[in-house]
């Protein structure tokens, strides 16, 4: 059940964090972005000492993530 609740998750901030920077992709990769990006979301906030609970508190951080981590591979690539 919880792989479900990260996979859901993972898909509507991987949507946000693209409609967010711009950017067009599937909803696979929507998954995988707000998955890679929750990981990078609660590392940073953890690292300053801030806490979400909740639905909503973990897609703020995994849209917060996927966007940084958007921002950083579209630096790369270009």
């Amino acid at each position: 059940m919880h792989i479900l609740i990260a996979l859901l998750i993972g898909a509507i901030a991987g949507y946000l964090a693209n409609f967010i920077m711009n950017n067009d992709s599937g909803i696979l990769s929507n998954i995988i972005i707000g998955v890679i990006g929750g990981i990078v979301g609660d590392l940073i906030f953890s690292i300053f000492g801030i806490s979400f609970g909740g639905l909503i508190g973990n897609i703020v951080i995994s849209v917060v993530g996927a966007c940084l981590l958007l921002f950083i591979v579209n630096k790369l690539i270009k």
